[in-house]
């Protein structure tokens, strides 16, 4: 594709799960707001409105999964104008079960390498006046008489990225770069990150090939204010009884914070703050893979959302630097 900026983000996402009410008590401890709960869906949003739907594994009305039991069924991807959608349905007129919905509902549609159900369309994601707080560098002061806030939980505000594990790396990412996106760092041979545009976060989408292994969802991340909101949700998650996958911690590769969790409507889920920002003068960078590429630093296990401190770790006195005698 010839034009940029065409697509400007994920606005909605489809789970199918059997475990309906767990999904339902994980999304609101996420921090999501319920708009549409039945028998047949639910239907979640993040301050931006971008959507999470969940729907039942049999319903008639989604694609074939691309594995077996929860997983992702569908990533809608918002577009900025009617040419960008145009744009897209020339791009995708070839691919596997494409549908130009326009006259319909608005939308044009088709089918990933992995069978995954893609939508394309005119963004309905709200403006939002949300921002984290600010930070104070040294030599770079900008938060003045102003503490740093505790979140007892999170509010996600968008939809950040999602990743899948793919035994098509090539094919993938040049599905993918036939609609707009944009490669920002690669792991050569074994994965991608790429971005919907030149001028975007460090990626919407990451494409992980492992040896063995099936494609398939590995998570979906949440942007969150700041690295405190990380924090205060991964907390508030803990005192919820939801498991921690790996977190906190921070991604050299796009410095982003993370926190992790085992989602019951597959994969895994993540909270996400502070990722790199990049424009068409970035260059592509390779890294080899290793534990310390894919985070800096991490607690493995999480953090006790009582306690405040690593798993089985008591906190004694009131301060932690106080000596006991």
């Amino acid at each position: 594709m010839t034009q940029s900026t065409v697509i400007e983000g994920i606005d909605a996402i489809t789970y199918s799960t059997e475990r309906w009410d767990d999904a339902r008590r994980f999304f609101g401890d996420w921090g999501l707001k319920l708009v549409a709960d039945d028998v047949a869906q639910q239907v979640w949003e993040t301050l931006n409105g971008a959507q999470v739907r969940v729907r039942r594994p049999d319903d008639a009305g989604l694609s074939p999964a691309m594995e077996p039991g929860p997983t992702l069924r569908e990533v809608v991807w918002g577009v900025e104008s009617d040419d960008g959608l145009s744009a897209l349905a020339e791009a995708l007129s070839g691919a596997t079960g494409f549908e130009d919905r326009r006259a319909v509902d608005g939308s044009v549609r088709a089918l990933d390498p992995h069978g995954l159900r893609l939508v394309f369309q005119r963004s309905s994601k709200r403006p939002t006046d949300v921002k984290g707080v600010p930070t104070n560098p040294y030599g770079n002061v900008q938060r003045v008489d102003t503490p740093s806030p505790v979140y007892e939980r999170a509010q996600p505000v968008e939809i950040g990225h999602v990743v899948f594990f793919t035994d098509r790396l090539d094919a993938m990412e040049a599905f993918y770069a036939g609609l707009g996106f944009v490669a920002s760092d690669r792991y050569p041979g074994r994965g991608v990150f790429l971005r919907c545009a030149p001028q975007a976060g460090h990626h919407d989408l990451f494409l992980l090939s492992l040896p063995g292994k099936k494609p398939g969802l590995n998570h979906v991340a949440f942007t969150v204010r700041d690295i405190h909101e990380v924090f205060g949700g991964g907390l508030h998650m803990g005192r919820c009884g939801w498991k921690t996958q790996l977190g906190p911690g921070r991604h050299p590769v796009s410095s982003a914070f993370f926190w992790y969790f085992e989602n019951p409507c597959g994969g895994l889920i993540e909270y996400n703050a502070d990722e790199d920002h990049l424009t068409a003068n970035w260059q592509e960078r390779s890294f080899e893979p290793g534990p310390t590429m894919f985070a800096e630093w991490a607690i493995d296990g999480g953090i006790d959302g009582h306690s405040r401190r690593q798993p089985n770790a008591q906190a004694s006195g009131k301060f932690l630097t106080e000596k006991k005698e």
